[in-house]
């Protein structure tokens, strides 16, 4: 029931629903309805979006699993199948303004279609279940579901077909091809390429940034108790670059990896940092040598980790990809930020007994 409430909170499907009853499998479980929704985007709908783009209420934005209708769907309107996240949901609805079919949603349990297929809850059990507990054989006449294209890693077709007779094709990547692909029915490369542009990667920066606000302000807060607002900044500045620089300058930053591809960023932005630590003609050459080490070492540790994070979010590393940076380069970004604090201490300890 808990469902029911988020989902009447986060999206505007349907004012009403039909009334009808399909077949219910289980004894245990409720009778699936078939629901009625709009393309039209409410104002409540698009508070959810910048709630959910900034990662808030994280597992609040779903719509209830089970088969809606758009316009004035027949026996022979196209099934398209989408995850009961509000953003992958809304993004199809949306872009079928104005087209008669059906919408079956899974329950992905709030998670977007792409990230669901490499979780399984976008996967061939659930279709199949989800394809007889809403009757859908008995609502139209063919035999064809349109996946959308990122869900493919989850479903095995074949599989599909056999249990519940239903033919799978897979759309468009994006939901605002749709309504060209259902006219043609066919994908071209372009259709099937992923992008990854600009304003997808920057889409992606609040979440990445709220994650990481509250333990950035704490360190941000020590730092400066104990060695003032420079080191203070660089913390911020580390945290920036791995989460909001990075993504914006993927492209153009060398090699492959996104650890590799951090680091390089984090060295760029340490410099500054570094010769300003390093620029005080009070102090020793060699204290002021070390402590421009300092930045070099932890801040790119720190960005390269942040820059993991999106290692999920876009094609340049595959699932094999993402474990050999993990066992590759996270022991670097450990031993660089160790020896850097560990540098740190030192420091802190020789001033401490007024060597310096």
């Amino acid at each position: 029931m808990d469902d029911d409430k988020k989902s009447s909170l986060s999206c505007s499907c349907a004012s009403g629903y039909d009334t009808t009853s399909f077949i219910d499998l289980t004894h245990n479980k409720l009778v699936s309805e078939l629901r009625t929704v709009t393309g039209k985007l409410t104002l409540n709908d698009r508070f959810d979006h910048f709630l959910a783009r900034w990662g808030m209420n994280r597992m609040g934005h779903i719509v209830k699993p089970g088969l809606y209708k758009m316009g004035r769907p027949n026996a022979d309107s196209p099934v398209l199948v989408s995850a009961n996240y509000t953003l992958s949901f809304d993004a199809v609805r949306s872009a079928l303004a104005g087209t008669d079919c059906y919408i079956l949603v899974l329950d992905t349990k709030g998670v977007n279609v792409w990230c669901a297929a490499g979780k399984g809850t976008f996967g061939t059990e659930e279709l199949v279940h989800r394809i007889a507990w809403s009757g859908l054989s008995s609502i139209v006449s063919h035999r064809n579901l349109i996946l959308p294209q990122l869900g493919a890693p989850g479903i095995s077709a074949h599989e599909v077909q056999r249990r519940s007779g239903f033919r799978v094709e897979y759309g468009p990547v994006r939901a605002s091809d749709l309504p060209e692909y259902i006219k043609t029915r066919k994908a071209t490369p372009e259709m099937r390429r992923v992008q990854f542009s600009f304003k997808d990667r920057l889409v992606l920066t609040p979440v990445e940034l709220v994650h990481v606000a509250l333990p950035t302000l704490v360190a941000a807060i020590i730092l400066y108790l104990l060695t003032g607002p420079l080191a203070a900044l660089a913390a911020i500045t580390a945290v920036l670059a791995g989460t909001v620089f990075f993504p914006a300058l993927l492209p153009i930053i060398p090699t492959h990896d996104l650890s590799t591809k951090g680091l390089i960023l984090g060295v760029i932005f340490a410099i500054p940092f570094a010769i300003s630590f390093a620029a005080n003609p009070i102090m020793p050459l060699w204290t002021d040598l070390l402590k421009s080490l300092v930045p070099l070492l932890i801040m790119p540790a720190l960005t390269a980790y942040l820059a993991l994070n999106f290692t999920g979010c876009t094609t340049f590393t595959s699932r094999t990809g993402v474990k050999k940076e993990i066992y590759r380069y996270v022991p670097v970004m450990v031993l660089m930020a160790g020896s850097g604090i560990l540098i740190l201490v030192l420091l802190g300890a020789i001033w401490l007994m007024e060597v310096i």
